[in-house]
C-alpha cells in the first residue's frame, strides 16, 4: 500500500517534466525525507510540550505554567535547528499554507507536508495516552485547547493575532535574507515561548493546528477544534502576507534596494 501510494506521487511530481524515472524517483524520495523531517519535529513539540502539560498534572504542578511554555519554546528552537535545513522546520500545516500563499513553498507539496504533520502530533498523543493516563485513571490533561471563557470567538481572535505574530517572524527570518537567518531557532521559539506565557491561559496559545489536533483527537474532545483551525490558518496567512508588504522590496522585487 505504501509503495504504491510512493509510486502514485512519483508520477504526480514528474507530471509536466521531462519523463525521467530516476529523476521521479528522486523527487519522491526527497519529498519523503522532508516529510519525515516534518513528521518528527510535530511530534516532539506535541510529546515534550503537551507531555510537560499532562506531567504536571501527574506531578501536582511541579513543572508549572512558566516551565511548559519554556518547554513548548525549547522545543520549537531545537527542532528548526535540527531540521530547518531538511525540510524548512514548518511542523505546522498554518505556517506551510502561509508559505505557499506568498509562494514561497511548492503547492504540490501541502498535502503531504500537513499529513506528516498531523500523524507526528497524533502519535505523540496516542504515546502520552498509553503511558501517562493509566496514572492518574485515564482522566489526563493531554493539552487539549480550549478558551477559558469557553467561547469560540475568544480562541479565533486570540490564535489569529498570535499566529500572525508568530508568521511574521518565521516569515521574516526565513524569507529575507536581511534579517539575520542563523537565529531562525532562537527568534521562532522565543516567540513561541512569550506568546504561550501570556496567552496560555487564555487560550492554549497553540498556534498549529496539528498541535491542537493530537491531544483533541485522543482525548476525544474535538468541540473547539474548529477554532483552532480558523484562528490559526488565517493569522498566518495575514502574517505572512503582512510581511510581503512590509519588506520594502522595490519595483524590481530586489530587496537590496529597497528602502532600509
Amino acid at each position: 500500500m505504501v509503495l504504491k501510494f510512493w509510486r502514485i506521487l512519483t508520477r504526480a511530481l514528474s507530471c509536466g517534466r521531462p519523463r525521467n524515472r530516476k529523476y521521479g524517483r528522486r523527487l519522491a524520495l526527497n519529498l519523503f525525507r522532508k516529510c519525515c523531517a516534518e513528521f518528527i519535529g510535530a511530534f516532539a513539540i506535541v510529546f515534550g510540550g503537551c507531555g510537560a502539560v499532562a506531567i504536571d498534572q501527574i506531578s501536582g504542578g511541579a513543572i508549572t505554567h512558566y516551565g511548559v511554555a519554556t518547554v513548548f519554546g525549547l522545543i520549537v528552537m531545537t527542532m528548526i535547528y535540527a531540521t530547518g535545513h531538511i525540510s524548512g522546520a514548518h511542523f505546522n500545516p498554518a505556517v506551510t499554507l502561509g508559505f505557499a500563499l506568498t509562494r514561497h513553498f511548492p503547492v504540490r507539496e501541502i498535502i503531504p507536508y500537513i499529513a506528516a504533520q498531523c500523524l507526528g502530533a497524533i502519535l505523540a498523543s496516542g504515546i502520552h495516552r498509553v503511558t501517562l493516563a493509566p496514572m492518574v485513571g485515564g482522566a489526563l490533561n493531554y493539552g487539549v485547547t480550549r478558551p477559558l471563557d469557553g467561547q469560540f470567538s475568544t480562541a479565533v481572535i486570540y490564535e489569529f493575532v498570535l499566529t500572525f505574530m508568530l508568521m511574521m517572524v518565521i516569515v521574516a527570518v526565513a524569507t529575507d535574507y536581511r534579517a539575520v537567518g542563523q537565529m531562525a531557532g532562537l527568534a521562532i521559539g522565543g516567540t513561541v515561548w512569550f506568546e504561550a506565557m501570556f496567552a496560555g491561559p487564555i487560550c492554549g496559545a497553540s498556534m498549529n493546528p496539528a498541535r491542537s489536533l493530537g491531544p483533541a483527537l485522543i482525548s476525544g474532545q474535538l468541540e473547539t477544534m474548529p477554532a483552532y483551525i480558523v484562528g490559526p490558518v488565517l493569522g498566518a496567512l495575514c502574517g505572512a502576507l503582512c510581511y510581503q508588504f512590509i519588506r520594502c522590496d522595490d519595483s524590481s522585487g530586489d530587496p537590496a534596494s529597497g528602502c532600509c
